[in-house]
């Protein structure tokens, strides 16, 4: 069974917005006492927390839809809607959050490190919130907005001071294993470590992070064996140790031989050159290992490493090693930058941002005018198109926020078609100018007088309509001599 889990995909969705209320206050000699419909409460959000008590992406392996609660609608009585509540998602430290397409959307490190995933749809305006001096009573109120849905990729990568590094049984679990309280399965097969191991390391005063990567092979880094499943795990260590085997059983391999291959991979892999290495050359506890261990080093040493001969079984050189690594982990931490708080920075749009653009398409071989921008497709979200004085009071908007104007000067005509939203999802209407501000000329409540004149599109698709029947009853008329 599974137990590790340092990749997975999400779909997260937040909750929905709760629908204002539109709603008329009675009471006894006060049959029309106001409106008083009250707001729909938010949607929740996803926010993904890190909790160092969480160690691999398990959880969300088995349960990947995860949807936050949607906000209440209002009532009558100027109450509003409760709001949804937030989802929380635990992930570990080192959590990497990703689009489908691979781009980074947030790099999580450190206990407390949050990121919203997913917002929460606002509220609908109840009609109480919505009155004026020139709209008194309201028939209508807004509607919630939908919350995010996401599809999210996590990646796990896992921090740790120091990364053992090495070809399958070259000794790295037994090595973390005597270094650390950490009890990784060891075994004398290759690939027995098929997840990282994380051990804490206490040397003098200084206590580091120690990390078992498993199935490190020629070609790993292009996705053979195990190795690309778990070089991201080397990227945020400090230091890296690499374990060779002088006591292994194949004919062709040698500790410098491993040692190339594994720096070949690494270097094909990328972002690793500028971290200190150190070799140790492990299992000289074995006569021939020694021998071996003897042979080796002054080559290794000639091409600058530091070299230690250590034997996890016998706990033969462990303790030189330990105090090395303290010596390389204190100097990686000393060269970090310190951390400084965040920095809030606030950039407000300019006055004169209408916030919109309307752009000419043809479709079909007639014009179409797309409108794209926050608040036109907002609005349009939160408008009842049952509802005619919601209608009317969309246009309002819209005519306020200067895109009837800018309708204008792209050369837009009644009748004509306009879109506001995306392409997949856009609400089409026909253009009609004289629709213009003014939704106090209201009759009865939630109607709007200014539906009832036909639509100049219409009248030209029944015109032409006409002429096509005209024509066709001539062509039947016709009599030939």
């Amino acid at each position: 069974m599974t137990t590790f889990v340092d990749r997975v995909e999400l779909h997260v969705a937040a909750g929905n917005g709760g629908h204002g209320c539109a709603s008329v206050h009675r009471e006894k000699f006060k049959p029309l006492g106001g409106p008083d419909g009250g707001n729909g409460g938010r949607g929740g959000d996803v926010i993904l927390t890190v909790d160092q008590s969480i160690t691999t992406l398990l959880e969300y392996h088995h349960s990947p839809h995860r949807k936050a609660t949607n906000g209440k609608p209002g009532e009558g009585g100027n109450r509003s809607g409760k709001d949804g509540q937030d989802l929380v998602l635990s992930v570990p430290d080192g959590t990497v959050v990703l689009d489908k397409a691979g781009n980074v959307l947030a790099d999580l490190v450190g206990h407390g490190t949050s990121y919203v995933a997913a917002q929460g749809g606002r509220g609908g305006l109840g009609n109480a919130a919505l009155a004026s001096a020139r709209r008194k009573a309201p028939g209508f109120a807004l509607l919630g907005e939908p919350g995010d849905l996401q599809d999210i990729v996590l990646e796990l990568k896992t921090v740790a001071d120091v990364a053992l590094v090495g070809y399958p049984s070259a000794g790295k679990s037994s090595l973390i294993s005597v270094l650390s309280a950490a009890k990784p399965k060891i075994a004398d097969y290759p690939f027995t470590t098929l997840v990282p191991n994380l051990g804490v390391v206490t040397a003098g005063s200084t206590v580091y992070t120690i990390a078992d990567v498993p199935g490190l092979i020629p070609g790993a880094s292009q996705g053979k064996g195990l190795g690309l499943e778990f070089l991201r795990h080397v990227e945020r260590c400090s230091v890296l140790v690499h374990v060779l085997d002088t006591a292994t059983l194949e004919s062709d391999r040698d500790p410098v031989s491993d040692l190339d291959v594994i720096e070949a991979e690494l270097r094909e892999y990328g972002g690793l050159d500028n971290r200190p290495r150190i070799v140790v050359l492990n299992k000289i506890d074995v006569p021939d290992g020694k021998d071996l261990a003897e042979m080796v080093r002054p080559d290794l040493e000639a091409r600058g490493y530091r070299v230690y001969e250590v034997s996890a079984v016998a706990h033969t050189g462990l303790k030189e090693l330990s105090f090395a690594l303290v010596d390389l982990v204190g100097r990686a931490r000393a060269a970090k930058p310190k951390e400084e708080a965040t920095r809030i920075v606030i950039r407000p749009k300019a006055v004169d941002d209408a916030g919109f653009t309307v752009t000419r398409e043809e479709v079909a071989g007639e014009p179409l005018f797309r409108v794209r921008g926050e608040k036109p497709e907002r609005w349009v979200r939160q408008t009842d198109f049952n509802n005619d004085e919601a209608v009317g009071y969309l246009a309002d908007r819209l005519n306020r926020l200067g895109v009837e104007e800018e309708l204008m000067k792209a050369g837009a005509r009644s009748g004509d078609g306009v879109a506001i939203g995306p392409e997949d999802n856009a609400v089409v209407f026909d253009w009609e100018p004289t629709l213009m501000a003014g939704a106090e000329m209201l009759g009865r409540r939630g109607e709007d007088h200014r539906f009832e004149a036909p639509r100049p599109s219409a009248q030209r698709r029944r015109d032409k309509q006409a002429e096509r029947d005209e024509a066709a009853q001539e062509f039947d008329d016709f009599e030939p001599f």
